[in-house]
C-alpha cells in the first residue's frame, strides 16, 4: 500500500490523506519558488558591471549582494518560527510576495543606494524560500521516503548556475539591466498560483501568542552579528571602534534574547530546541562544512583567472563539475542508498571524508602549480561530497525535531549553514588580505595565497567530519504525523 495513504496532510489541519498527485504538484510550486531565487542571484551577478557603469557607486558594488544575503540570512529563524504558529502557506505567500515587491523595486532604482537597499527587500523575501521549502517537503513526505527527491532541488541549482549567467547577460545586453528583475515577475507568479491551487490551508487550531519582543531581539542580534562580519576588514577595520560598538551591540541582544526566551510562553527561539542532540551536531557540522566551503569556492573564479590564465566565461564552465557532482550523488543518495538501506550517516561520513580529501588534493594541486587535470577531478569529488551531506543533514534534524519544532529547526540549520557560509566568505578574504599586504600582486603570490585559503578549509571541513561521529542515528520514520 503506498505510503502517502499513511499519513496526514502536511498542508492542513484535519486528517484529509494527501495524494501522490497533489504532493507533486505542491513539490513543483516549491521548485519553481526556489529556481526562482537561484535564477536571480545568478543573473543579477552577471549584469552587476552593466550597472555599475549607469549608476556608479564602485566602491558600493559588493553591497547589491551583500545587503540581500544579509537580510535573507537574519530572516530564516523567523519564517521558521511563525510558520510553526501560523502555518505553511501564510509565510510563504509572504515571502514570495515581498520578493516580488523587490524586485518590482530594483527594477525601478535610480541609484545604486536605492538599487541596495530593495535588493535587502528582496532578501527579506528569499530568506523564506529554501528554509520554508524544506520545511514543507518535511510535512509532505515522510524522512524514509524524502531521499528521492533531493536531487530536484539540487538540479534546479545546477541548472540555473548554467543558464543564469547567459540569460542575465542576454536579457541586459538587449533589454537593459533593469530587465533581469522583472523576469522574476512571471515566474513568481507561476509559484503563487501553484502553490494557491495545490495547498490546503494548513492554519493552526489554537491561536497563537507573537513574540514581539523575542522577534525584534533575535533579529537585531542576527544583523548587527552579521554587519560584524560583512564590513570588518573591508569598510572598517578589526580594531575600529565601529566594530567594537556593533560586536558589543550584538553581544548584548544577544544576552537580552537568551534572557527572554526563558521567560516567554511561546518564544520565536525555543530553548528546547537545543537540548536535541541531533540538531546541535547538525548545526556545528554544517556551519563548518560551509565555513570551508564557502571560504575556499568563492576564490574558484580567482584561481582561474588570475592563476592559471582562463577568460572570465570559461572559469564559470570550469566550476560545472562541482555542481554536476552534487547532482549526482544527490540523485544516486536519495534514490540508491536511502532506498536501500534506510540510513542517514553513513552517506554523510563518506560525503565529508571525500570532501575533505578533495579540499587537500586541492590545496596541494594548487600550491604545487598542478593542472586542470588534477583540480578538476578534485573539483567533481568535492561536490560529490557536498551532495551527500546536505541534503541528509535536513532530514536528520526533521526526523529528530518534534512535529511542533520542525519548522523553527530546519530554519535554524539552514541559518547556521549561512552563517557558516558568511564567516568563510569573510575570513577567506582576510587570509588573501595578510597574504597579499604590502606584496605586488602576481600569479605566484596569489596562488600561494589560495593554496593557504584551501589548506583552511581543510581543516574546517576535517573538523565537521570528526563532528560528524558524535551525530545519533534514529531510525527514520515511515509517516509524516500531524502538528501538536
Amino acid at each position: 500500500m503506498p505510503w502517502f495513504i499513511y499519513m496526514r496532510s502536511a498542508m492542513t489541519m484535519t486528517d484529509s490523506p494527501a495524494s501522490a498527485a497533489q504532493i507533486r504538484k505542491i513539490y513543483l510550486g516549491l521548485v519553481i519558488m526556489i529556481g526562482l531565487a537561484a535564477l536571480d542571484q545568478s543573473i543579477v551577478s552577471t549584469a552587476l558591471p552593466r550597472i555599475v557603469s549607469e549608476l556608479g557607486g564602485l566602491a558600493h558594488l559588493s553591497w547589491v549582494v551583500t545587503a540581500y544575503v544579509l537580510a535573507s540570512t537574519a530572516t530564516m529563524p523567523l519564517y521558521g518560527k511563525l510558520s510553526d504558529q501560523y502555518g505553511r502557506k501564510p509565510l510563504l505567500y509572504a515571502a514570495i510576495m515581498l520578493f516580488l515587491l523587490g524586485s518590482v523595486l530594483c527594477g525601478l532604482a535610480q541609484n545604486m543606494f536605492e538599487l541596495i537597499a530593495f535588493r535587502a527587500v528582496q532578501g527579506l523575501g528569499a530568506g523564506g524560500f529554501m528554509p520554508l521549502a524544506q520545511i514543507v517537503i518535511g510535512d509532505l513526505v515522510p524522512p524514509a521516503e524524502r531521499g528521492k527527491r533531493q536531487g530536484s532541488i539540487a538540479a534546479v541549482y545546477a541548472l540555473t548556475s548554467v543558464l543564469g549567467p547567459v540569460l542575465g547577460g542576454l536579457m541586459t545586453d538587449a533589454l537593459g539591466w533593469h530587465s533581469i528583475f522583472y523576469i522574476n515577475l512571471p515566474v513568481g507568479a507561476v509559484a503563487l498560483y501553484v502553490i494557491s491551487k495545490h495547498m490546503l490551508d494548513d492554519r493552526p487550531h489554537r491561536a497563537h501568542k507573537i513574540d514581539y519582543l523575542g522577534s525584534l531581539l533575535l533579529t537585531g542580534a542576527v544583523t548587527t552579528a552579521l554587519l560584524v562580519l560583512a564590513l570588518g576588514g573591508t569598510e572598517w577595520p578589526w580594531d575600529g571602534a565601529q566594530v567594537r560598538y556593533l560586536a558589543a551591540l550584538a553581544i548584548a541582544l544577544t544576552v537580552a534574547l537568551l534572557w527572554h526566551v526563558r521567560r516567554a510562553p511561546e518564544p520565536v527561539l525555543p530553548p528546547d530546541l537545543f537540548d536535541n542532540r541531533v540538531f546541535n551536531v547538525a548545526s556545528v557540522v554544517l556551519a563548518l562544512t560551509f565555513v570551508g566551503m564557502m571560504g575556499s569556492s568563492v576564490f574558484f573564479p580567482l584561481l582561474f583567472q588570475m592563476v592559471m590564465g582562463a577568460s572570465p566565461a570559461s572559469s564559470g564552465l570550469l566550476t560545472m563539475p562541482m555542481m554536476v557532482g552534487l547532482v549526482l550523488s544527490s540523485s544516486f543518495n536519495g534514490r540508491v542508498l536511502m532506498k536501500s538501506h534506510g540510513r542517514y550517516k553513513p552517506a554523510q561520513i563518506v560525503g565529508l571524508a571525500l570532501a575533505t580529501l578533495s579540499f587537500g588534493a586541492l590545496a596541494w594541486g594548487i600550491a604545487a602549480r598542478a593542472g586542470y587535470g588534477v583540480l578538476e577531478p578534485a573539483i567533481f569529488v568535492l561536490g560529490m561530497g557536498l551532495g551527500l551531506v546536505m541534503p541528509n543533514m535536513t532530514m536528520a534534524v526533521q526526523n529528530a525535531l518534534p512535529a511542533m519544532r520542525r519548522g523553527v529547526g530546519t530554519a535554524m540549520l539552514g541559518f547556521f549553514r549561512s552563517l557558516g557560509g558568511l564567516i568563510g566568505v569573510t575570513g577567506s578574504g582576510a587570509i588573501l588580505a595578510q597574504q597579499l599586504h604590502g606584496q605586488t600582486a602576481n600569479a605566484a603570490l596569489y596562488r600561494h595565497a589560495i593554496a593557504t585559503i584551501f589548506g583552511a578549509g581543510t581543516v574546517l571541513v576535517g573538523l565537521g567530519l570528526l563532528m560528524l561521529f558524535w551525530l545519533p542515528e534514529l531510525p527514520l520514520a515511515v509517516h509524516v504525523g500531524a502538528r501538536k
